[in-house]
């Protein structure tokens, strides 16, 4: 769990309305916090870290454009990333009108870039595999069939990162191959899980450490497994992996609905598992899959390999 406490006090009481209102995830609340912060510092330049922000509150339109060309020209962030930060933004000046503190949202009339429309990337079924097949030398049988169970879980449930260090051991029915997942807004669904992985988390809870922590992901302080240290696990095995693509937790989770896809899911279903809100998210998928198809196709047809044609 995140020790992080906002210095600012209007910044830590809209960090408090995200979860307690919102009912959003405490990570996603930490995130768009550190965002107002981000603001507040390009706002305040030397700023002193720790102290609240002078000005935040007198922002203005033209403050909040300033903002966005910075974050796209010279600090080039991506434009996914810029609307995240603007959406932020207005969340946390719809909270200071409606608490009385201004009369206007800034942010309201500011737009947003275009997010480019780009195909998720994705592993073929032999990469995962490869991927999977990795072991790495020098870890503890708890550390190695923790790891083990961690990549095999999350090719067999798409479920994404911050899913899988929330899982506590009560979440988890390896018999029936059940697993109850609190996704985004603190929405519960029932995700399946494969054979492997459930042989894989049998396996690893029988060596588990005992500890008063409920988690299912332990690190070796015996805490539950945070985001951060998740994604250094799985990045330690991708490199060791040989695989020459860049591969994240979320690209196995677009590998995931690709695959099911491909072998004969129907989209439906794939939204349920995957938590998405409109099957819309998930068309996606109808698309990747067709690349993905197109390059196998190439890759096998002999006949433009052919030096006779």
């Amino acid at each position: 769990m995140s020790s992080y406490i906002p210095s600012d006090p209007l910044v830590a009481e809209f960090a408090a309305y995200l979860r307690l209102e919102r009912g959003q995830s405490p990570r996603t609340a930490e995130e768009y916090a550190r965002d107002i912060e981000v603001f507040g510092d390009f706002l305040e330049p030397g700023h002193l870290h720790g102290t609240p922000f002078e000005n935040l509150l007198a922002t203005t339109p033209s403050d909040i454009r300033r903002f966005v060309m910075e974050l796209m020209g010279p600090r080039a962030y991506n434009p996914t990333s810029v609307r995240r930060k603007l959406a932020a933004l207005r969340s946390f000046f719809a909270l200071q009108r409606r608490e009385g503190r201004r009369s206007d949202n800034p942010a309201t009339d500011v737009p947003p870039p275009k997010a480019a429309k780009r195909l998720p990337h994705v592993m073929s079924e032999g990469e995962v595999g490869t991927l999977l097949r990795t072991r790495i030398a020098g870890r503890s049988d708890e550390q190695r069939l923790r790891d083990t169970a961690i990549m095999e879980l999350l090719y067999a449930s798409g479920i994404r990162r911050a899913e899988l260090v929330g899982l506590d051991l009560s979440d988890v029915d390896t018999e029936r191959r059940l697993l109850r997942v609190t996704g985004k807004g603190n929405k519960q669904r029932t995700v399946f899980i494969n054979l492997a992985a459930a042989e894989a988390i049998r396996t690893y809870l029988g060596v588990r450490p005992r500890s008063t922590d409920s988690a299912l992901f332990l690190s070796r302080l015996k805490k539950r497994l945070s985001y951060r240290q998740a994604w250094a696990i799985f990045q330690s095995y991708a490199k060791l992996s040989g695989l020459t693509k860049h591969v994240t937790p979320h690209v196995m989770r677009h590998s995931f609905a690709t695959h099911l896809l491909e072998n004969g899911a129907d989209l439906v279903t794939i939204k349920e598992l995957l938590g998405h809100e409109s099957l819309a998210t998930t068309q996606i998928y109808t698309n990747v899959s067709l690349e993905h198809m197109r390059r196998n196709y190439e890759e096998a047809h002999p006949r433009d390999r052919s030096e006779e044609r």
